[in-house]
């Protein structure tokens, strides 16, 4: 899928025609329509597919007509029924009279520039462009390790009672959640390091200079973040499965003293249940001796569950 936008003084529209100044955002774009945008602004095509592969990596590349930049970006992935984060590449070609964008899938990171959110945003401004989605895209890894902090601490609240692995299993997935974001932060953070030197192939003015040190800011905050939560989920680990390890221990114990109680009576009326030579066992000859032996059993056994009680057994 191929969009077009461009900025005008007055407004953001969408255009069907290109004109310089543009903005073209490819979504999973087909063989055919990566050839003819290759051939129109001289890229390579393994420069525009490079991005719609999940295991690139992160890098500039500079060439005469073009220079490549790909960044990964956060954006969901189901597991186990439940949508935790990832992230996959994109692609940002900086041409001439161009900005093209690149990816796997639509990405929440364009929602603030197709709504106009983005102060000073102009698709004719491509080094501003450019440095505006990377700052976005920095503050998406930061709203993502704060959902992925909530999202842990409703799993802490529900370990006191825990006895499954279901708890466990989650955090693992937040663990790997975290592991993606991390790497794919050091990554960027080279990446934004490498726009800021002064050997950098695209032209900045003092604006875009301060805005790209923000993102570095923001950039080195996220990995301070996501250091710090996977400390604490690797923590919240271990001691989840040590509480679901407690809670079960602890049942079983209840079990075994509820057997315990229930021995009495059990015995009791086995023995009742006997035939002996004569028959004489107590309280044979009462009349209702079935509900006194009832009773009796019960008040034992109240005993000794009273008894287990004041010892703090259950």
């Amino acid at each position: 899928m191929k969009q077009m936008f461009l900025s005008t003084a007055l407004e953001f529209k969408e255009i069907e025609t290109f004109e310089p100044g543009a903005w073209i955002n490819l979504v999973n774009p087909s063989q055919e329509e990566s050839v003819k945008l290759a051939e129109k602004f001289n890229i390579d095509i393994t420069d525009l597919r490079a991005p719609l592969d999940v295991e690139e990596t992160s890098r500039i590349t500079i060439e005469d007509d073009y220079t490549l930049i790909i960044v990964d970006v956060p954006t969901y992935e189901e597991r186990n029924n439940k949508s935790y984060y990832m992230t996959i590449p994109l692609g940002i070609i900086v041409t001439e009279n161009a900005v093209i964008t690149t990816c796997l899938q639509e990405l929440t990171l364009f929602d603030h520039f197709y709504n106009r959110r983005i102060k000073n945003f102009y698709t004719f401004m491509k080094t501003r462009f450019v440095f505006q989605l990377l700052y976005r895209n920095a503050e998406l890894y930061l709203t993502a390790l704060r959902t992925i902090d909530r999202q842990s601490d409703r799993i802490e609240a529900q370990l006191e009672n825990a006895t499954r692995n279901e708890q466990l299993i989650d955090m693992m997935e937040l663990e790997k959640s975290i592991v993606y974001l991390k790497a794919s932060l050091k990554l960027n953070e080279r990446i934004v390091k490498k726009l800021s030197s002064s050997t950098s192939s695209l032209k900045k003015y003092i604006e875009d200079e301060d805005l790209l040190e923000d993102t570095l800011i923001e950039t080195q905050q996220a990995i301070e973040m996501a250091d710090i939560y996977e400390n604490v989920l690797n923590a919240m680990t271990e001691t989840s499965a040590a509480i679901i390890g407690n809670n079960q221990n602890t049942i079983m114990k209840t079990l075994a003293l509820m057997t315990m109680a229930l021995d009495i009576p059990t015995v009791i009326f086995s023995a009742y249940g006997m035939n002996f030579q004569n028959n004489w066992l107590p309280l044979n000859g009462l009349e209702h001796s079935f509900w006194y032996i009832v009773f009796i059993a019960a008040i034992l056994s109240t005993i000794v569950v009273i008894y287990f009680i004041r010892k703090r057994w259950f």
